[in-house]
């Protein structure tokens, strides 16, 4: 059955606190209907588990993802249709930072699983693309909504209506993806750098700021300044918050609990 297949593994590193999600499935990775489901299941597991602090996504294909199965589309009800993006999306609902590493192509549901992420890295072969026009459909996991977000509505009509591939270089000069290096080695380097990095913040601060940013960008901006004013004033009687300020005083580094 073209649907199963694939794998969405989940181990944990740096003493449990970084949960790694690779995807596995050929060189491609295809992503089929299974693997969808199966990152809901694990992010619905990293979400329980109050010791991760961020959450890394990787494919351990030549490419990041070419897509979807499309020889399995036609075995689905299009009443299932429905809920399409809500599994593969996992990671935008998460209240972990979740950051992704994309090396070759990115296409598809591939890259409406990136969008769905917080902070994108990519190398400069990489290539993106929401390819969908090619089969008489459009993107249907939150694709069109995100990527418009991102670099506009003019260039989103025009690379979504004519499933032009958008360049690494262009991805990192319009936002897409926050950096971009020379190949998978710089990339597994520049990742675990931004963990460690991660890894010295309060996680309650790091929660608080992805919930302020995606809630208040989508709201009126006088909505979205009270959302930071009272986000900002609760961090301000967090554990977290005094020992930042006591740590600064004392010239040492901070040891954030998260509380």
């Amino acid at each position: 059955m073209a649907l199963t297949g694939g794998e969405v593994r989940l181990e944990r590193s740096h003493d449990g606190r970084v949960a790694d999600v690779t995807l596995s499935h050929g060189r491609y990775t295809v992503i089929t209907w299974e693997m969808r489901a199966l990152m809901a299941e694990r992010f619905a597991e990293i979400d329980r588990d109050h010791d991760v602090q961020v959450v890394v996504i990787r494919s351990d294909g030549e490419h990041f993802s070419s897509g979807g199965d499309i020889a399995g589309f036609m075995e689905v009800d299009p009443i299932d249709f429905t809920d399409l993006g809500h599994d593969v999306t996992a990671p935008s609902r998460s209240t972990k930072p979740v950051i992704v590493a994309v090396d070759g192509y990115c296409f598809g549901v591939g890259l409406e699983l990136a969008l769905s992420c917080d902070i994108r890295l990519a190398t400069e072969r990489s290539r993106f693309a929401l390819p969908e026009m090619n089969l008489g459909m459009i993107p249907g996991s939150g694709g069109t909504q995100r990527l418009s977000r991102l670099i506009g509505l003019s260039r989103a009509k025009h690379h979504i209506m004519t499933a032009k591939r958008i360049t690494g270089q262009e991805a990192a000069d319009w936002g897409v993806v926050a950096e971009l290096h020379p190949d998978r080695a710089a990339l597994d380097e520049a990742t675990e750098a931004l963990v460690t990095t991660m890894l010295g913040f309060s996680p309650l601060a790091l929660r608080t700021a992805k919930e302020v940013l995606d809630r208040g960008i989508d709201a009126p901006l006088s909505s979205g300044i009270e959302l930071e004013r009272k986000a900002y004033a609760m961090l301000r009687a967090s554990h977290d918050f005094a020992e930042g300020v006591a740590a600064f005083g004392d010239k040492r580094a901070p040891a954030f609990t998260g509380r």
